[in-house]
């Protein structure tokens, strides 16, 4: 991915930093802030078949902490969301600092997760029943009944990468959107198990180089300019 022409004057070769191939598209992958608190009877509203919560108070706090790393930061070309609000809240604020306008990739919104839907997840994951334990050992989403089928998944979410690193050659995007799929598409380019990127913190960045079919992860989970009271409230 990057060059190797690291010879010098002196006729010796050194390390060099990463570059971008000419071509290429960097994503940076911005997990959502926090969201409302599920609670018990109160289902979440359903958007694109989605749970939609807005964020919470501490998720607006991480959507300006996010604005003000990315703003001061490299050039961004183009912002995109998905379908649900919480990623349009948590973009906002840096795209009034930018004056851009978010465009919404649909094919990015949330893992499906069938009859776990409105909020229903949080709590059959904090009670950790034996379905929740089925999930976590396969590391599949559609152990739930009616969730969207991996492979399924699988191809609209590299469907949607394809499509944007087709459109944005050599530019910057800022992709505001859900855990579930910050963790499939980093499983997509390393190859590695289905959740072993699943856990990305709201507000954290993570990176991606995409270039025709080779796709480098270059950071996962960055939160160093989020305020760690709110992270771990």
């Amino acid at each position: 991915m990057t060059s190797f022409d690291g010879l010098q004057p002196d006729g010796t070769y050194r390390q060099l930093r990463f570059t971008p191939p000419p071509g290429s598209t960097e994503f940076l992958l911005i997990r959502h802030g926090e969201s409302e608190r599920a609670r018990p009877g109160e289902p979440f509203p359903v958007a694109d078949g989605r749970a939609d919560p807005a964020l919470a108070p501490e998720g607006a706090v991480q959507a300006e902490q996010v604005a003000a790393r990315l703003a001061s930061g490299k050039p961004i070309d183009a912002i995109y969301v998905t379908s649900l609000r919480r990623t349009a809240q948590t973009a906002a604020p840096l795209a009034g600092r930018l004056g851009l306008v978010p465009i919404v990739e649909r094919d990015l919104r949330e893992v499906g997760l069938g009859h776990w839907e409105g909020g229903t997840y949080r709590r059959m994951v904090a009670e950790n029943g034996p379905l929740a334990q089925r999930m976590w050992a396969e590391e599949r989403w559609d152990v739930i009944p009616g969730a969207e089928p991996a492979q399924e998944l699988t191809a609209r979410v590299r469907g949607a990468v394809e499509r944007m690193a087709a459109a944005h050659p050599d530019q910057r995007l800022a992709v505001f959107i859900h855990g579930g799929i910050i963790g499939q598409i980093l499983a997509l380019a390393t190859g590695s198990r289905p959740f072993a990127f699943v856990n990305a913190d709201n507000g954290s960045i993570s990176e991606l180089v995409v270039h025709g079919g080779r796709w480098t992860v270059r950071r996962f989970n960055d939160t160093s300019h989020l305020d760690k009271t709110v992270i771990s409230s």
